[in-house]
Formats: structure tokens, C-alpha cells, sequence
């Protein structure tokens, strides 16, 4: 399975802003310390603002932080609602079979069903807490002044 850039980049926001802590910062500096477009990370901040996983604010002296601490944000949940489809295949979509020749006797969705379970019950046992490195790690530098993490693709 591989995971959508829309998801790599709200791991990514998620993980810089965990690393931030409650210091507000902008999707600008985000974007430049991940040479991530900005027009990207205003669609995935406000999507991540929508599921409740970022505060932002506005104007003057505004910038977004998480809105809940980092140990609470569940890595397997943020993978679940920013795919469009969690599933590996089509066939393990609720409502398929139409699709398929072989649907009704095919035993490789049961196979699949099974790898997709026990990647999601892997990830649900990390947060985004797990993923960021303690304050006092020097991360590398995007342009001399902002930090970044890693990408995680």
C-alpha cells in the first residue's frame, strides 16, 4: 500500500507541529523547512483543522499548533481519515462485487483483508508522539533557520 502525498504531508505537518509544541507556526515556515508548496499545506492544514487534529488562528500574530497533545493523536486514525480509501484494493471496498468476474469465490480479498487489519492494528499502536524526536535533538536545517523533520516516504 502506499500512502497518498496528501497523508505524507499531514504526518509531516503533524510531526513539525508536535515538535513545535505550543509555539504557533505558519504554513510558510512549514513549507519551507519541508520545500513543500504552500498552496499543498493550506489544503492539508485545513483539512487537518476539519478532523480536529490542528487549531489554526488567524490575523496578526496568528499561525496554527495541534489542538490536542501529540500522544493523543493516533497514527493509525490520521492515516484512516486523510486516504481517500484505506483499502488496498478495490474489491475490499464496502458495496463491491459488480466489478469482478470471480468476487463471490475469490479468496485473495480474504488474504488482503487481513494484511490491511494488521497494518492498521500496527499503526493504532503509535502517535504522533512516537514519531518526533525529543526538544533538545537538533534536526536539520531547510534554509539556516527552521527546522525540520525527516519525511516520512
Amino acid at each position: 500500500m502506499q500512502l497518498t502525498r496528501f497523508t505524507d504531508y499531514s504526518l509531516r505537518v503533524l510531526m513539525y507541529l508536535a515538535y513545535k509544541g505550543e509555539t504557533l507556526s505558519t504554513i510558510a515556515e512549514v513549507s519551507t523547512s519541508h520545500a513543500i508548496s504552500e498552496s499543498h499545506l493550506t489544503k492539508v492544514v485545513h483539512q487537518l483543522g476539519k478532523l480536529g487534529y490542528v487549531t489554526t488562528l488567524r490575523g496578526k500574530g496568528g499561525g496554527i499548533r495541534l489542538a490536542r497533545a501529540p500522544q493523543e493523536i493516533n497514527l493509525g486514525e490520521v492515516i484512516r481519515s486523510t486516504e481517500e480509501s484505506p483499502n488496498i484494493m478495490e474489491c475490499l471496498s464496502p458495496g463491491y462485487g459488480e466489478g469482478c468476474r470471480i468476487f463471490n469465490v475469490c479468496r485473495l480479498k480474504h488474504v488482503l483483508r487481513d494484511a490491511e487489519t494488521a497494518f492498521f492494528h500496527h499503526l493504532d499502536g503509535y502517535t504522533i508522539a512516537d514519531l518526533v524526536p525529543p526538544a533538545t535533538v537538533k534536526l536539520p536545517f531547510a534554509t539556516g533557520s527552521d527546522k525540520i523533520i525527516p519525511s516520512v516516504s
